[in-house]
């Protein structure tokens, strides 16, 4: 995606996460969050949950509750 110009929003990166979540990759959601940050993409309610469900799903709860602690706004799904 990258390579054709194109730049990754909150549309691209919710399946990611859920994906790294899936198969418990830690090491690539990482990577993912390092993109999500770079684009901005953080301050999203919906890329915030899902960055909550991938850390706890791979088990790193430090870093769960880092993101979920520094949600601008939480839902009842956060």
């Amino acid at each position: 995606m990258q390579q054709k110009g194109m730049t990754p929003d909150r549309f691209t990166f919710v399946p990611v996460l859920n994906a790294c979540a899936s198969l418990r990759a830690l090491e690539e959601g990482r990577q993912a969050h390092a993109q999500i940050i770079q684009t901005g993409c953080e301050a999203d309610i919906f890329v915030g949950a899902s960055l909550v469900d991938m850390y706890a799903k791979c088990r790193s709860m430090e870093d769960a509750e880092r993101v979920f602690n520094n949600m601008p706004s939480r839902a009842v799904f956060s």
